[in-house]
């Protein structure tokens, strides 16, 4: 399998933390040139290009496009990470939340990438992968507004693959299980027991532990690469198994 990246063009949303960061610094050390995308960009991997830009703002997001388009000389890749959470039910969530999150999680991934399509579309080796969730595949308890996002990123991301596979543009995603990062941890912290949390959390994955960033930078990265030439119209788990595996209690 080829893991290098040398010579690609790659376009992080969200790209200044988490499993944003986490994608962005990996396809650097592949080779990549790497532009982030985020509300604060401050925090960028060292030598990635970054732009301050809101994916839930028309000109923002066109605006920072095109600079780092511009910047890195064109776009093979462009990688739809950013993203927002959200608890609760199907009626603890107001209707301007349900909004908020859409807007970011959904209209967010169609800004960036109706603004990079002029780009992808000079590239012979053009992709798109878009960070889905766990939450689009399994029911989880307060999680109605995240998991309804997920789900229409998941069900974007195959209409997205069907109508640009004859401009050569594969699009797929990546479905994450329960990811240690910070916006994770700020959700431990709210909790009467946080570390009961994090126990309950780890135990709900089969393989006993939360998914790393690094874990889910390097499915996303497969996709986006060589390697994954003939993959389009595919979600990926990296759940620990949460999706498929139904284990016997030991």
């Amino acid at each position: 399998m080829n893991d290098d990246l040398s010579g690609l063009r790659v376009l992080v949303t969200g790209g200044a933390s988490g499993i944003g960061f986490a994608i962005a610094a990996e396809a650097l050390a592949r080779g990549a040139s790497v532009a982030v995308l985020d509300l604060d960009p401050s925090t960028a991997p060292d030598g990635a290009h970054a732009f301050r830009a809101d994916v839930s703002d028309d000109a923002s997001v066109s605006d920072a496009v095109a600079t780092a388009a511009g910047a890195l000389d064109g776009l093979d890749v462009v990688v739809n990470n950013a993203g927002i959470g959200a608890q609760g039910t199907v009626e603890t969530n107001p209707l301007e939340e349900w909004k908020r999150v859409f807007d970011v999680n959904v209209f967010g991934m169609v800004r960036v990438t109706r603004a990079a399509l002029v780009h992808l579309r000079q590239s012979s080796r053009a992709a798109v992968v878009n960070t889905c969730s766990i939450a689009a595949t399994a029911g989880l308890p307060q999680r109605a507004l995240y998991s309804a996002s997920k789900g229409a990123v998941l069900s974007l991301t195959l209409a997205m693959a069907a109508d640009h596979l004859h401009e050569g543009i594969r699009v797929n995603c990546v479905n994450p299980g329960t990811t240690d990062t910070p916006w994770v941890g700020r959700l431990l912290d709210q909790a009467s027991d946080p570390a009961a949390e994090r126990a309950a959390l780890a135990a709900r994955q089969p393989t006993g532990r939360l998914v790393t960033a690094a874990e889910v930078a390097a499915a996303v990265l497969y996709l986006a690469g060589p390697s994954a030439g003939a993959t389009t119209g595919t979600s990926l788990a990296v759940d620990g198994g949460m999706a498929g595996l139904r284990l016997r209690p030991s």
